[in-house]
């Protein structure tokens, strides 16, 4: 696909976006971010292709989950979860990005961290899929491995209706300030963590200012 064509669609899937959330400034900043480093990898991108295989088909969606999830939508938009923003990333209502800023006081913070969600035909019977974007930031984590999935119980079997997407976020933005080195997706960081904490959290801080930050790195 050349240049031109990407920015078009590119400009297109922002337009949309802003009209699912009503124009909410802050977070079509981020969205715009996230759009154009898509657009910069190209078409190519075997990761986004196949998680946009997996989102529902227009005859595939349940009139229950979509309305379920246009409540959650404008829920979260009109009060977001503190240090956390989510929406469309384009034309699906099934599939939606998101940003969790670093918890003050936690090895994490001044990071930035971007997630993908996809919501099943089921949802909320089924939870939604959920996924830190590595091409954008990257996280020393015991709980979030390399291809980004995060091991949270209320992502598998502790999964219920009466949970919605704020507290997903919430629960992960919980887990960059206490991570469960007991149900590890990422065993040496965990015994890491419980065996050399000191050492764990200098190279944390350092991912994060390097991966997740945006700033020149000293380290």
């Amino acid at each position: 696909m050349c240049l031109c064509r990407t920015t078009m669609h590119s400009i297109q899937m922002r337009k949309k976006a802003m009209l699912w959330l009503g124009c909410s400034r802050t977070f079509v900043l981020l969205l715009r971010c996230h759009l154009s480093t898509m657009s910069a990898r190209g078409s190519g991108n075997a990761e986004f292709l196949s998680r946009r295989e997996a989102t529902p088909k227009m005859s595939e969606m349940n009139p229950i989950s979509t309305k379920r999830i246009q409540r959650e939508l404008a829920e979260i938009t009109r009060e977001p979860p503190p240090n956390c923003s989510a929406g469309p990333s384009g034309d699906s209502l099934y599939e939606w990005v998101s940003t969790i800023l670093g918890p003050p006081g936690s090895v994490y913070e001044g990071g930035v961290f971007f997630l993908n969600i996809e919501f099943p035909p089921e949802y909320p019977f089924q939870p939604p899929l959920v996924s830190l974007v590595t091409f954008r930031t990257r996280i020393y984590h015991c709980n979030i491995n390399s291809q980004g999935m995060i091991c949270l119980d209320i992502l598998k079997g502790q999964w219920s209706p009466a949970l919605t997407i704020s507290t997903v976020l919430l629960s992960i933005s919980s887990l960059l300030t206490d991570c469960n080195p007991a149900d590890p997706l990422v065993g040496s960081i965990a015994i890491q963590y419980t065996q050399n904490r000191e050492e764990h959290d200098r190279v944390a801080r350092m991912w994060t200012k390097r991966y997740a930050s945006g700033a020149p790195d000293s380290d």
